[in-house]
């Protein structure tokens, strides 16, 4: 076979955005990029013997920002250190617009500059700096002799670090560079240089350089929590004009860059652990969470005021203010951001924060001697830690599976076997490669013991496209015995595959009704067995019943909802307030709450604070963990007297809490 020959810069008229952008769908592929191999027992990484570390990887400056806060500043507030990667130079179209003065001719050296200032700016401050103050700037030599700079600022034992790896964001108005490189298997990019950084010379990436250079950041920091992107918006039609102006991509609701640098890095993650199989090395032990983006503008908003106000707090000395005297000659932040506009525009980026994979708690078991078993995703594999004294827990145990999506769903079976369903990655090839996802199955071969092999349960969805956005798995035990899994569709509804009582599974169906909700499912069983699935919508909460949607007036939550007995837990759109069947909830906080119940202690609520706090509410006043760890995400059991959150922290290690 002939391969095309390579260009060495981008070629702007030879190529063009389209739908392919976010399916990845183009031609052969030089190469397969490797998977994770998914049989289990592989050794993984302690997390006694490493310190907690939080890489994000963006596509331009303020994507973390508007998207990822306030989770990085909690992290930040807890003193996790913090590595921001930016893969683009974020020069755009060169213009830094000053509202109400004329546009000035187009510098994209000087607005790349006074973006990344920008950055420094509010990263001084997020670690309680005054925002001028100097960084530590230098130039860092990557895989294949590439250099990026690298930012570093340090203060009361806490260090946040800037990596810019300058990739061009734009080349003409319709032709987008990063995405192009995630799909053509010949092209080349050339960086940009920003205006009085280190860097004295460009480099060129082609597609498999720049996972390259991605897995030796991820190599040189062993992070153990990553933050990313959304790899798969949500498909979005409609009023395509508005959408164009706002720089989504054509039929689905993000920016192509955010796409594009979201699958090259779950691709970069994907080889990182791929080679560590390969080399008989530990598997790096990190949680992953990827952030919605422009899915925020067309949804009900989730952050209270107290809570927003923090986040665009952040965006202020970002876009920064022409008059200010930063002692960078291009610039003082991204001015079109500044000021009050991160709460005025329109957009309304920043009144939310969604993650791509709800639920991501573990997933909690009993074992036949009463204690605790938690299964979570460590290092995109599924992993098992026991409980083995009250509050003290097990190194993980692999059990494969990889690369999986954060979020593992679980069923009890009535014999005391577990049921793990989770989200694989089941090709993610680049070079127009498949790009696809799979339902899969970790079936108990008996109570406590080992695991059966890892079974797949298909895609809802026909086409690979369709079937990249579909949702976090739920599943609950019926008490005929029957298994019910339910998942968000690529339509925003809910689809379910029932696993009969003898094991056998029937086909993938989509439930009734035509209004799109939100992932974040809550799935329960009421006095009678009935199984109830509560989901948030664009008008109202949405409830099926046995199956059949629910013809009743329910309210309209901005967060994911929550639900016990039947019973609906959700808090009102930009509102902290969790209100339930009568009314206030006792759990003021933000984002996501679990509900559960039990006959000997009620509903029990978990959730968290306006701090990001874990906070606990059965029977009386709400409970607030103010001690010890901060937690990536919570769990909830309910045993015969009492309750237990189970958290996983920063450093991959679960921890327990019995208030």
């Amino acid at each position: 076979m002939t391969t095309a020959p390579r260009r060495r810069t981008v070629l702007a008229t030879a190529l063009a955005v389209t739908p392919a952008v976010a399916g990845c769908s183009v031609p052969e592929p030089r190469r397969t990029s490797p998977t994770v191999d998914p049989a289990p027992g592989k050794p993984i990484a302690s997390a006694r013997t490493r310190r907690s570390l939080l890489l994000q990887v963006a596509a331009h400056p303020d994507d973390d920002l508007y998207f990822m806060n306030p989770d990085t500043q909690r992290l930040l507030d807890s003193g996790i250190p913090l590595v921001s990667v930016y893969v683009t130079a974020g020069e755009h179209t060169g213009r830094n617009r000053i509202d109400g003065m004329p546009e000035t001719p187009p510098d994209r050296a000087a607005y790349s500059s006074a973006r990344h200032q920008g950055l420094r700016q509010s990263y001084a401050e997020a670690l309680g700096l005054p925002k001028f103050t100097p960084w530590r700037r230098e130039v860092l030599t990557l895989p294949g002799g590439r250099r990026a700079e690298v930012d570093t600022l340090t203060h009361g034992g806490r260090r946040t670090e800037l990596v810019f790896l300058n990739l061009p964001m734009h080349t003409t108005r319709r032709y987008m560079a990063v995405p192009a490189l995630w799909h053509d298997r010949a092209l080349e990019l050339r960086t940009h240089l920003p205006a009085g950084s280190p860097l004295t010379r460009s480099d060129t990436y082609d597609y498999d350089q720049l996972v390259g250079v991605l897995v030796g950041l991820l190599r040189r920091h062993r992070p153990t929590v990553v933050h990313t992107l959304d790899p798969d918006p949500d498909i979005q039609t409609g009023d395509e004009a508005t959408r164009k102006r706002d720089s989504e991509q054509p039929g689905y609701s993000d920016h192509g860059d955010h796409t594009a640098v979201a699958c090259f890095t779950w691709a970069a993650l994907s080889r990182w652990v791929s080679d560590a199989v390969r080399d008989g090395e530990p598997i790096p032990a990190f949680t992953t969470t990827a952030f919605r983006g422009y899915y925020n503008r067309h949804w009900p908003k989730n952050l209270p005021p107290r809570v927003l106000r923090e986040k665009a707090a952040r965006l202020v000395p970002y876009g920064g203010d022409p008059t200010w005297q930063c002692g960078n000659p291009s610039g003082c932040g991204d001015y079109g951001v500044g000021g009050d506009r991160p709460l005025t525009n329109r957009k309304g980026w920043v009144r939310s924060t969604h993650h791509r994979w709800p639920s991501a708690g573990p997933a909690l078991a009993q074992e036949p001697d009463g204690s605790l078993t938690a299964y979570g995703v460590l290092g995109l594999r599924a992993v098992r830690w026991r409980e083995t004294a009250p509050g003290v827990w097990s190194e993980p145990a692999d059990l494969g599976g990889g690369p999986l999506a954060p979020a593992l769903g679980s069923a009890d079976l009535g014999d005391g076997r577990v049921l793990l369903f989770g989200v694989r990655f089941a090709a993610l090839d680049g070079h127009g490669g498949p790009n696809r996802r799979e339902l899969v199955l970790l079936e108990q071969r008996s109570p406590g013991g080992p695991f059966l092999a890892w079974r797949g349960l298909g895609n809802p969805e026909r086409t690979d496209d369709r079937g990249r956005r579909v949702g976090a798995p739920v599943a609950v035990t019926a008490p005929d015995g029957r298994v019910h899994l339910f998942v968000r569709n690529a339509d925003k509804g809910v689809s379910t595959r029932v696993r009969a009582a003898d094991g056998a599974w029937g086909p993938w169906r989509a439930l009734p009704g035509a209004a799109e909700i939100q992932d974040g499912l809550a799935v329960s069983l009421d006095a009678t067995g009935a199984v109830h699935v509560h989901a948030a919508g664009r008008e109202s909460v949405r409830h099926w019943v046995d199956g059949a949607e629910r013809a009743e007036s329910l309210p309209l939550s901005g967060s994911t909802v929550a639900a016990a007995g039947g019973a609906l837990y959700y808090r009102p759109p930009a509102s902290g307030e969790l209100l339930g069947p009568e009314g206030d909830a006792g759990l003021d906080g933000y984002g996501g709450v679990v509900a559960a119940r039990s006959s000997a202690l009620g509903t029990v609520l978990l959730g968290t604070d306006a701090h990001g706090r874990v906070l606990v509410r059965a029977g009386g006043r709400p409970r607030t963990r103010t001690t010890g760890p901060s937690a990536v995400s919570a769990a909830l059991h309910l045993g015969s007297r009492r309750a237990t959150v189970v958290g996983l922290g920063a450093d991959g290690h679960p921890w327990s809490w019995r208030p």
